[in-house]
Parts: C-alpha cells; structure tokens; sequence
C-alpha cells in the first residue's frame, strides 16, 4: 500500500506502489501502464535527471516527447543511491513498495545492489520486474542494448527494406512490445502475491519479445528452408499486398484469403484469374505477386487517395492510407476516439497529445491522473512520508544525495 495515499478503488491497481527505476522506454512505458491502471507510481531518478528525460527536447524545461508519454502518473524522486544516505532511502522507498520494475542487465544490477534477491531482504514479498536486452543465463546477458537489438537480432530487420539495404523501422516497437509484456507478468505476479502473499521476480527481454513477433518466419525457415530476402514493402505470403503510388500521395492495400481475393479481381475487372490456378490460393499468389502488383498499382495510378480509399472499402477491400505524422494527428478516427489525451506541461507552448493506454476496461477504466512530473517535482514529498524533516532534507539536497 503506498504511504501517504489512499487506494483508487475504481482501478485495479488502486493499493499498489511501484518503484519505477526503469530507463528509456520499455521500463518507464510498463511503470506508466501500472500507473493507468492506478498505481501509484514514483520514477526515481538521478540528480540531473535520467537520458531519458531529455532526449528529443519539445519544451522550455528540456523534456522530450518520449519522456512525456512514459512518464504520466507518476511522481518524480530525486536520487543518488550510490551513497550511503541515498542507498538508505532508497531501502525505505523499497520497502514501502508492491513492485519494483527495473531495466538494466543482471550484472549491472549486481553491482547497484539492485537484484530481486537485494530486494527480497528488504521486502520478502516484493514483486520485481526486471527488464533487460537478452535475458538472464546466456552469453550476452551482460550486454547493454536498445530497440534496435531486438529488431536486428530477430531476423526483422533482413526481411525489410531491401536485399542489399536492410532498413530497421524508426518505431520503437521491441521496446513498446516488451513494456506491454512486462506489464502483464507484473499483472499475473500481483495476482499469485494476492492469493498466496508471495512475490516474485517477473524477466523479460527485448529480444525475447522481438523473436515472439518473427516467430512466424522463424517456424517457417526452420521447416522448409525457404530463404527468404527483403522485399520492400510487399507481403510475401499473398498478394496483392503492397504500399501503391496514388496521384496525391501512397495507399496499402493488403488481399489475404481467397473471399478478398474474388472481391478484389472483380474490383479490378481481373474475374478470369478466378480460375486460373496461378493464384488458386495465397501461397500461389504470393509467388506470383508480379502480375497481380501490376495490376493494382495501375489502377491506384488513376485514381486519388480518397477515391482509391472510396472504391476500395466499397468492394469491401482492406486499404488505408500512408499518414503522414501530422495526418496521424489529424485523423478524424483518432479525433474521434478520443485516443490523444491532451495533456498540459510546464514549458510546452500548447498540451502534448499523450497517446491513451492501448486497451480500455469497461467496469475499472485507465486513467491519465496526473501529468508527467518535473525533475524531483516530488521528492521533499515523499520523503517527507518517509518521516525526513524539513532539516534531514536540506541536509541531504547540500550533500548532493537529492
């Protein structure tokens, strides 16, 4: 139960305390869904605030639009934990938790006196969530690395782009994928401590979670050996199923399953291929892309996005537009949604729009509390919860520790 705070009992997490010491994204984005479900939530932070922080500025105060989004509902604690008093309370922050959720290799976290074990001395039933690039127990455990380990290391990134120009997406999705995995081995450890009183330690990786998501290719090279190479941004398995030129700009088409495909060669005046056993089925079609991407990339060519779009959903064809970011912003489903909360920031010359939690719940929904704190915005607060006076604080700020 947090100190100070009484439970939010309209959400699931409501009596909960986490101890976000995460780093960048995947430990910070997993601390700030905990918080959406109404945890109560203190980034601990060095003195001069983590990378993090500041990486991408958008505002006055120097905070990037990465740290806003991973950082809302929390609170912001100051910290040296290198020295004897900061080691100290962050023991008592410890132990007034329910989780502690860290990203870091195991081996550094040994050296920080920061492994489950640490922790367990200081709260037995303390559930840590630890997320790290590799996991525990192989040759590259000790290893430091970001989204893109996991994007490169996957096989991902040799099936993009081009076969002589591997492209890895600009889109932190490993990192994103690992912090919703976390959170849900958080969720399922908070539920075996509340039936049992025990907690435990919850591991994840990057690349673990970016294997999950080429598991499919994974399987299939393993099988039958097909040896596949980068294709741009055409689909390899069916088709057509590609990015195609419109006169005002680029739409995706994707045709998958025989129903699509009828609905799609009669969309094009194509009905003969019906019945032509080039393209009986996916499989075939896909290794005859060829003739069927000609085909749908000239009849994009005529037409404008919106009437391409128009035409397509009609014939009930799945086709959506490349947005730009600012058409992102735009997008009248988004708008109306409601999935951009804008949320006010010291610094910022208008609200950034934080992106809601990436599921809803009717009965305990997620809520944006608070907004992202400033650097050790609450620190004398809660270490006034930890019984400091006003004298303990203003000695430990001249030594440097908060």
């Amino acid at each position: 139960m947090a100190v100070g705070s009484a439970p939010r009992m309209n959400q699931v997490l409501g009596n909960v305390r986490v101890l976000d010491l995460g780093r960048f994204v995947a430990g910070p984005c997993c601390a700030a869904i905990l918080g959406d479900l109404g945890a109560d939530v203190i980034r601990v932070e060095r003195r001069e605030g983590g990378e993090d922080r500041w990486l991408g500025p958008v505002g006055d105060n120097g905070e990037g639009g990465m740290f806003l989004q991973n950082n809302r509902n929390k609170l912001s604690v100051t910290l040296d934990w290198r020295l004897p008093e900061g080691a100290q309370i962050l023991r008592k922050l410890v132990a007034t938790a329910d989780v502690v959720v860290v990203n870091l290799p195991g081996s550094a976290l040994s050296e920080m006196g920061l492994t489950y074990e640490d922790l367990k001395r200081v709260k037995p039933d303390i559930v840590m969530t630890s997320i790290s690039a590799f996991g525990n127990g192989g040759p590259y455990s000790h290893r430091l690395g970001f989204d893109a380990v996991g994007q490169v290391m996957s096989g991902a990134v040799s099936r993009a782009g081009w076969p002589d120009q591997p492209v890895r997406t600009i889109v932190p999705y490993v990192d994103f994928s690992t912090a919703l995995a976390s959170a849900v081995g958080t969720l399922a450890a908070l539920m075996h401590k509340n039936a049992t009183g025990e907690g435990q330690l919850v591991e994840s990786s990057l690349m673990c979670t970016a294997l999950m998501m080429t598991s499919a290719m994974l399987i299939e090279q393993q099988l039958i050996k097909p040896d596949r190479v980068a294709t741009l941004n055409r689909g390899q398995l069916s088709a057509p199923n590609n990015i195609y030129a419109v006169t005002d700009g680029w739409i995706m088409v994707q045709v998958v399953g025989q129903p699509l495909f009828q609905r799609w060669a009669r969309l094009v005046q194509a009905e003969s291929w019906l019945s032509d056993p080039r393209f009986q089925d996916d499989a075939a079609r896909g290794e005859n892309w060829q003739i069927l991407d000609q085909r749908m990339a000239e009849w994009c060519r005529e037409r404008t996005k919106q009437s391409a779009l128009d035409e397509l959903e009609h014939a009930r064809v799945p086709a959506y537009p490349v947005n730009t970011i600012q058409d992102a912003l735009d997008d009248p489903h988004v708008q109306a949604m409601g999935y951009l909360k804008e949320t006010e920031y010291p610094g910022l010359p208008r609200p950034a729009p934080l992106v809601e939690t990436p599921f809803r719940l009717s009965a305990t929904p997620c809520a944006f509390r608070r907004r992202p704190p400033l650097l050790g915005e609450h620190t004398d607060r809660i270490l006034r919860e930890l019984n400091y006076s006003d004298t303990q604080i203003s000695e430990l700020r001249a030594k440097q520790v908060i």
